[in-house]
């Protein structure tokens, strides 16, 4: 037998081909006993079904939702609060059929994906305001939800309690008695690997880290404390590990230090114990995301747990109410502001300051 066609198909059942189409497409159309007895002659035959593309252009759709990350699609699948994140964007996703596409931001002379991958709307994920990719999904007009981003006028977008969650992890070092509290956080800006005075106006680019440090000296600033902060490129435990010695190398090192993420507490942690330092009796750390990792760490981390997965989820449904809007002329979109709350995980990470660190 030659190439299957949805001609085949329908010769063989003795209906037309639009009948066979729609066994495919539009199954309300059609009886559930003549339904089945196309698709199991379809599956007799080999027939797999019309051309997704085809079928896609047909309904104006594509059954594809991207997610634009400015870190790199490896980033996705190993860092766990990504994983969680996109795990929950796809569980609500399942039951639509929609498929999740990750958009990489690099491009090749022919092919950018943000501007060529066929997608009826798009996830933004802490990502760079000045990134290409973003810019051409603007243009493209598509129904865009923004996540950990700086909300923008007309896009809806899902933030957690950044700000206030940061505040609650300074206050709780402030609580227990530390006076020397610094800084590890994440700033794409720069600039990197050195001391710096903590400061609300330094160029912080990334929204998450901006909102972090504002809660941070929030508190600090209440309780007179002028906190040192180094930024690194990424939040990464190597970077804040390196970060870390430099705070702890100062003539007055701090006995306690705030950090961006759990991963980059972990490295904290690392560098600590690389200057033979207990945490936490001579140093206190303190993280934020409450990833498994933070329950792992020993000792278990201090940390501000933020929703991951209620993100995820929020994000996904939002979007996917976007998408239905977009498909009605007479139907506006209103662009919605969600803010999750955090909560300050107390563990084994902390405690009040037994003696200020010396050098020798």
């Amino acid at each position: 037998m030659g190439r299957v066609t949805l001609q085949t198909v329908a010769d063989h059942v003795g209906v037309s081909r639009m009948t066979v189409s729609n066994a495919f497409s539009k199954p309300g159309q059609l009886s559930a006993a003549l339904r089945q007895r196309i698709l199991a002659a379809a599956d007799e035959l080999g027939y797999v079904g019309p051309d997704p593309a085809g079928r896609a252009l047909a309904r104006g759709t594509s059954g594809a939702v991207g997610i634009l990350l400015t870190d790199s699609v490896t980033y996705a699948f190993t860092d766990e609060v990504a994983t969680g994140f996109l795990g929950a964007i796809a569980d609500e996703l399942s039951p639509t059929g929609v498929a999740l596409t990750l958009l990489s931001t690099t491009s090749s002379d022919d092919i950018v994906p943000a501007r060529d991958v066929p997608l009826d709307g798009a996830v933004v994920y802490s990502c760079d305001t000045g990134s290409a990719a973003l810019a051409w999904l603007m243009r493209r007009g598509l129904p865009l939800v923004f996540v950990d981003q700086a909300p923008a006028p007309g896009i809806t977008s899902v933030n957690v309690d950044d700000r206030g969650g940061a505040a609650a992890a300074a206050a709780h070092l402030v609580g227990l008695g530390h006076h020397r509290i610094d800084i590890v956080n994440k700033n794409m800006a720069g600039p990197y690997g050195v001391v710096l005075e903590a400061d609300a106006d330094l160029d912080v680019d990334h929204n998450v880290s901006r909102q972090r440090m504002l809660g941070w000296l929030d508190e600090l600033g209440h309780a007179g404390i002028k906190p040192s902060v180094v930024h690194q490129p990424q939040s990464s435990a190597d970077d804040a590990y390196a970060a870390a010695l430099l705070l702890l190398a100062q003539d007055d090192p701090p006995t306690a230090l705030l950090c961006f993420s759990d991963v980059m507490a972990n490295g904290v942690v690392r560098a600590a114990e690389s200057l033979g330092l207990r945490v936490p009796e001579d140093l206190s750390v303190v993280g934020f995301d409450d990833s498994p990792l933070a329950s792992r760490m020993r000792p278990t981390l201090t940390t501000v747990r933020q929703p991951v997965a209620e993100k995820g989820h929020t994000a996904a449904a939002a979007l996917t109410t976007l998408i239905e809007r977009a498909k009605s002329e007479t139907a506006k979109s209103r662009a919605r502001h969600f803010v999750l709350p955090t909560e300050l995980i107390v563990r084994e990470s902390t405690a009040p300051p037994r003696r200020g660190l010396k050098k020798s």
